[in-house]
């Protein structure tokens, strides 16, 4: 605990008083296995906010006051953080960490704090009668697991009739949680599918590979995390898997995960929510009054990266929520009783991501009390060795609600059955 209390208070104050701020929180984890991948998340996140705060000075009037706690993607030592950092008021948490989102969303539930665990943590909890205090949006893994079968559909002339999948997925609760929608598309759809998973931290993979090897999927898609990624990439182009045909979750989609194969990566898709590189009006904006000002959460080396981009956008989803909680409560200093409502009131289209400098840079938002998980849509983007960039090779693609939906509903139920939850009246 003094570890992580110690963590909290080297946090960065952007500005003013307790009583006249908006307080927001990092759960980042800049060391341990996977500080590769934490690193440019969280510089993402805070550089946006320090955008905010140096720019305009804060958000609606108010000062932006920024706290960081070190996870080390520790569950036990995430939640340390949560209940170390709470009592500062902060607005909203995102915890990067399908583990400390599950062990969060009762507490933050019972505190009343709400949660954004964007694209990551319990699917189910894109039911927002059940889960009012929890936000998945934009997509949730059950999203990006039936928007990867419907591109594997598009390479295969739209049928998927007898064909092999594999899953290959980090043995956790994060990389298990893709496998039931998978099973519904494998029977919908017609395909084989199999499970392969890989231990923590993912540096020994041989014996997966060898399987891949000898079982020939027609495709493989990849649930990982951190250095699982890299070697996964590696492993694959050593058997000489078509690479075309090995497509991960948006968290096995950084530059991380490719460049260490060279040219071996050549090829590697990734379902993404958002665009890539730095060639955003709001780049402009960031370089002017965070990075060449020295006050850039990291070297500023990272922006333009697909993990700096998704940090970004969840800042932006964040600011934008408390603008929004703002505007409905007629009050400038929210509480996060407050930008609950705000963040199921979101609503954030094309005019306003252009607004933001964030011109057709992810899917629009609408949130509402029933859908915390937004429209649940992604594009794929494609690995270029030879250029050392990714490039978007697909328009926004819709999930299978007809799967998806049905999925929620059912274990949403199950959950609000086991925890005495009344599901709120949505209608």
């Amino acid at each position: 605990m003094k570890k992580t209390i110690a963590a909290f208070i080297a946090a960065t104050a952007l500005a003013g008083p307790a009583s006249a701020e908006l307080v927001f929180a990092g759960l980042d984890y800049r060391t341990g296995p996977y500080a590769p991948n934490g690193i440019p998340f969280a510089d993402g996140y805070a550089d946006y906010f320090t955008l905010l705060q140096e720019r305009d000075g804060g958000i609606g009037g108010e000062p932006i006051r920024y706290l960081t706690c070190e996870t080390a993607y520790n569950t036990e030592q995430g939640v340390e953080c949560y209940e170390s950092t709470k009592g500062e008021g902060v607005l909203v948490y995102q915890p990067l960490s399908t583990g400390i989102t599950y062990q969060l969303i009762p507490k933050a539930t019972q505190d009343k704090i709400p949660l954004h665990t964007m694209g990551y943590g319990r699917t189910s909890a894109a039911n927002g009668a059940v889960f009012p205090y929890i936000f998945n949006y934009p997509g949730t893994y059950w999203d990006a697991a039936s928007v990867i079968v419907k591109h594997m559909l598009d390479v295969e002339g739209g049928s998927l009739q007898g064909k092999k999948v594999a899953l290959v997925y980090h043995n956790s609760a994060y990389g298990k949680e893709p496998i039931r929608t998978l099973e519904s598309l494998a029977e919908k759809h017609g395909f084989e599918l199999s499970l392969l998973p890989v231990d923590h931290p993912g540096q020994e993979q041989k014996a997966t590979w060898l399987q891949v090897r000898r079982d020939r999927p027609d495709f493989v898609t990849m649930w990982g995390w951190g250095v699982m990624n890299q070697v996964a990439v590696q492993e694959a182009a050593s058997i000489r898997f078509p690479m075309d045909r090995f497509i991960g979750v948006w968290w096995s989609a950084s530059e991380n995960d490719v460049i260490p194969a060279g040219d071996g990566a050549d090829g590697y898709k990734a379902v993404t929510f958002h665009g890539v590189g730095d060639d955003f009006p709001i780049y402009d904006e960031i370089r002017r009054h965070v990075v060449d000002t020295g006050k850039a959460a990291g070297d500023g080396s990272n922006l333009g990266t697909v993990l700096y981009n998704r940090g970004l956008v969840a800042a932006m989803w964040a600011a934008e929520a408390a603008r929004t909680a703002q505007e409905m409560h007629g009050v400038s200093a929210i509480t996060p009783e407050m930008m609950r409502d705000g963040m199921e009131a979101l609503d954030v289209d094309e005019a306003r991501l252009a607004e933001l400098g964030l011109p057709n840079f992810t899917v629009p938002v609408k949130v509402s009390c029933a859908n915390h998980g937004g429209p649940g849509k992604g594009m794929i983007q494609q690995w270029s060795a030879a250029d050392r960039k990714w490039s978007i090779i697909t328009d926004f693609i819709d999930s299978d609600r007809e799967v998806i939906d049905p999925l929620i509903e059912a274990d949403s139920s199950a959950y609000a059955s086991e925890a005495g939850i009344t599901p709120r009246d949505c209608n």
